[in-house]
């Protein structure tokens, strides 16, 4: 979990939270700022682990709520890293308006890329890479199974992972897989805008920032799918632009 320790060293200036929402897509936790985490959840025939001091995590302090990123509880571990993104204070000159599709071409384009996580623009990236391998939990026909990783993320010149690795605890294994020489990207809301994780050989991180709370909350709250989700601006933070 060395990621997850240097960032959460990070949060040196606590703040109360205003507001937490776990919807069915999306979890929103709204302190200095808001912040999004993919909702994640066991995968149990009966039920699901309930999350501690449910009803009482707005009396919480942010600080405390992004320590339950450390949980052996998904649910739990989403929450923790919503809280995180809501206190990190991003440089905006650090950040352009632009999406993980326009990064991926063009570093792609003619490159073998491996893609850890199931986006809506993999038909897109399809066409302008050499070679597209998708790792998924759930892989749909032509996709690849988690356990996969190991043998293409070393082959990857461009890596690209889901932000949610960092809530599922696999980002450091898979980030040790990568090539040296690779160009690796975090991407999706979950992913913290935060200069730490360049310390890791992570060169691009492509998140979002929420601009207007109200709309996030109101449209995460009613299940917004991610092209849904109203009031949030994607941006990218890249290490040549390391404040």
């Amino acid at each position: 979990m060395a990621i997850l320790d240097d960032l959460l060293a990070t949060l040196v200036e606590d703040a109360p939270v205003r507001q937490v929402l776990v919807g069915v897509h999306w979890t929103v936790v709204c302190s200095r700022g808001c912040g999004m985490a993919s909702t994640l959840i066991e995968e149990k025939p009966h039920g699901h682990q309930g999350v501690r001091q449910v009803g009482r995590l707005d009396r919480l302090t942010a600080v405390e709520l992004a320590g339950l990123a450390r949980s052996d509880s998904l649910l739990e571990a989403s929450l923790g890293v919503a809280a995180i993104n809501s206190l990190i204070e991003v440089d905006p000159l650090s950040l352009v308006e632009s999406n993980a599709l326009e990064i991926l071409v063009e570093r792609g384009r003619g490159q073998r890329l491996a893609l850890v996580g199931h986006f809506p623009f993999i038909a897109s990236l399809r066409e302008a890479v050499k070679e597209l391998w998708v790792i998924e939990q759930h892989p749909s026909e032509g996709e690849h199974t988690a356990d996969a990783a190991a043998e293409y993320l070393p082959r990857a010149d461009v890596v690209a992972i889901t932000g949610t690795a960092l809530i599922n605890r696999s980002l450091d294994g898979l980030l040790a897989l990568c090539r040296p020489q690779a160009f690796v990207m975090v991407l999706g809301p979950s992913t913290p805008l935060s200069s730490v994780l360049f310390d890791h050989g992570i060169h691009a991180l492509s998140g979002v920032q929420v601009v207007d709370a109200e709309a996030a909350l109101r449209t995460i709250g009613q299940g917004a799918t991610f092209q849904q989700v109203e009031g949030v601006s994607r941006v990218v933070m890249s290490r040549e632009r390391r404040p």
